[in-house]
């Protein structure tokens, strides 16, 4: 077995049951995504569009696709027919047409709404305020191509793992709070998404089900 291989083992072994790992795979060749295939990976993360439609055409059809960066309202006509979950939906606009592109696909497409948690103001998402009224407006529930799994947010960039955790936290508590009021009847909605390679164990001790995982297992991005 390889490093890629090696790496993925190592990191099951300390991943929970109930737990999902996204192997990110951005920037990475072909060949790297097929070393983790060949150990079972089947979930990959990517982060542009046309490069995760590329490695779809070229790679076993069992993968699951999962698009984690932002996304672009134009872009998602070219995902829809085969992403198995898009992990940051940062808008309403961008929800209504991810619903749109499931009609014209007739498919249901798995949707996170990214919750913005961190300091930096670069990075995308509800504020905590924008997600309650909008769960609560019961505007989630009107899309019927469109199935909101859950939240996903992205911690500082910052080596204070205090930090980290306080921001994951808060993720969580809303997550909790959106779960056993707005969205208490749907069974579906248990997916949370938090926690990259510098801090998905932190994000696992706070209730994450998926955690992005990509230079621990590839390697550092050139």
């Amino acid at each position: 077995m390889g490093r890629i291989s090696d790496n993925i083992i190592e990191i099951n072994q300390h991943i929970p049951q109930g737990v999902q790992l996204v192997a990110v795979s951005k920037t990475k060749p072909i060949s790297d995504i097929e070393e983790a295939y060949t150990i079972g990976q089947r979930v990959f993360g990517e982060n542009k569009v046309q490069e995760m439609e590329d490695k779809f055409r070229a790679l076993p059809k069992d993968i699951e696709w999962h698009l984690i960066g932002h996304l672009q309202s134009n872009k998602v006509k070219y995902i829809a027919p085969f992403v198995a979950m898009i992990h940051a939906v940062d808008s309403e606009q961008l929800l209504r047409i991810i619903d749109k592109e499931g009609v014209k696909n007739n498919r249901v497409i798995d949707c996170l709404i990214q919750i913005h948690i961190a300091q930096e103001d670069s990075k995308f998402g509800f504020s905590e305020m924008e997600a309650l009224d909008f769960f609560q407006s019961n505007n989630s529930k009107q899309y019927n191509h469109v199935c909101i799994r859950g939240l996903m947010g992205m911690a500082t960039f910052t080596n204070d793992n205090q930090q980290i955790r306080l921001e994951f936290k808060s993720l969580k508590r809303l997550f909790d709070s959106i779960k056993t009021t707005s969205m208490s009847e749907a069974d579906s909605f248990n997916q949370l998404s938090m926690g990259m390679s510098g801090d998905y164990q932190i994000g696992i001790e706070e209730g994450s089900t998926l955690v992005r995982v990509g230079s621990a297992i590839f390697g550092d991005r050139h």
